[in-house]
């Protein structure tokens, strides 16, 4: 979205249009309503802009609810956007700690400023890109606690604020067709900038999940977070934030609730056993922690292989931070091989999982030639050192 098509929206005549479309069903043809539209005599940059925001409003559904109704979006936007529940979750952590006035540095299109405008916080957002800035000034409009700059991180006189949260930018310029920036360095505004502020202030910070490690300041509190199976983010919290005893926690959201493993440092690792009946895969959210230890401790397992986080044990325990698996069968790492049991066994779907072997589980699987009514998975692995695959089914 530019800023041409920004002002087309935001018009009496775009804005009537977004909630026509709406009450359309998924689906329809786009060539058949851009025909229909025009044949009404919306102008074609309109209807353009329209058929766009309706298509990301449904999309933002996962991610803001009924919220998403009445949101504006650029592709960017949206996918960099922090999904409501987590950021109810950010927003929590910030009331606990009841500050006059929140600023936001970097609030995109304004998902994060939402959550804390919705619990009552006084909170200010900011983004140095004018369309987006708009966008969270329009997102924002109903909470008369919420405001917007336009404004650079860097420019901003922090002097009223006595709490920060900031989600740096770490994808290249632009509202679509973005790059992911590999290098903390290259972030806006930069870690150094982000880790200065919390010597005086309360400081929270979203990062993606594969952040270095050894760049978490002493002190502060990491908590990965994974929703539905996929670990979404990395949120560091300075000091006046961090849950005492705290520094490393793993939070795992799905439809079953809420369940978190925290620690004061890094679990120490359990011994490598030999392979039980179960197989146990940790979260992701688990395994960035470096909390792989303590669950194993809880299920009573132990590690696979030395590095490979992967755990084995003899009893089936129910856990929301890993997916658990009955091994039916060890095999070498034989391709031939698996290919004469897995077509014996009529399995049609398969499932490969892979640590610490150099395959491309796609490639794999087409080389299997898979036929059969049968569900299985396979785990390509090493296990005293060897190349192996267990053939194993959920259990």
């Amino acid at each position: 979205m530019d800023r041409n098509e920004l002002l087309e929206l935001l018009t009496p005549e775009g804005l009537r249009l977004l909630d026509d479309l709406a009450q359309e069903p998924a689906g329809a043809d786009p060539v058949t309503r851009v025909s229909r539209l025009r044949a009404q005599g919306h102008a074609p940059a309109l209807v353009s802009a329209a058929l766009t925001q309706d298509r990301l409003r449904r999309k933002a559904v996962g991610k803001f609810g009924e919220f998403a109704e009445r949101m504006l979006f650029t592709q960017a936007g949206l996918e960099q956007a922090t999904r409501l529940r987590v950021a109810a979750l950010h927003a929590g952590r910030f009331r606990a700690l009841a500050p006059d006035h929140l600023i936001d540095l970097g609030c995109g299109i304004g998902g994060d400023a939402l959550a804390a405008a919705a619990i009552g916080l006084r909170v200010t957002a900011v983004d140095r890109d004018e369309v987006t800035a708009t966008l969270a000034s329009y997102n924002l409009a109903p909470f008369e606690n919420a405001d917007v700059l336009n404004a650079s991180a860097e420019d901003v006189d922090l002097d009223p604020y006595d709490a920060i949260y900031l989600d740096p930018a770490r994808r290249t310029s632009g509202h679509s067709n973005t790059t992911r920036l590999t290098r903390a360095s290259d972030y806006s505004p930069s870690l150094d900038f982000a880790f200065g502020l919390a010597e005086t202030r309360a400081v929270g910070i979203k990062l993606g999940p594969g952040f270095d490690r050894e760049d978490i300041p002493e002190g502060w509190e990491a908590q990965w977070i994974t929703v539905d199976g996929q670990v979404v983010e990395l949120g560091l919290w300075s000091p006046r934030l961090a849950r005492p005893g705290i520094t490393r926690a793993a939070l795992v959201l799905n439809d079953a609730g809420s369940h978190e493993m925290t620690a004061a440092a890094d679990s120490a690792d359990v011994e490598v056993r030999e392979l039980g009946e179960y197989l146990y895969e940790p979260d992701g959210s688990v395994i960035r922690a470096r909390l792989i230890g303590d669950l194993a401790r809880e299920l009573g397992a132990g590690m696979l292989s030395p590095g490979i986080a992967y755990l084995t044990g003899d009893s089936a325990v129910e856990t929301p931070f890993a997916a658990r698996f009955r091994i039916l069968e060890r095999f070498t790492l034989d391709e031939k091989k698996l290919k004469r049991e897995l077509k014996a066994r009529g399995i049609g779907t398969l499932e490969v999982k892979k640590r610490g072997v150099d395959i491309d589980p796609a490639t794999f699987r087409k080389k299997m030639s898979l036929s059969g009514k049968n569900t299985a998975t396979l785990f390509l692995t090493r296990i005293d050192g060897q190349h192996a695959a267990l053939l194993a089914e959920r259990a």
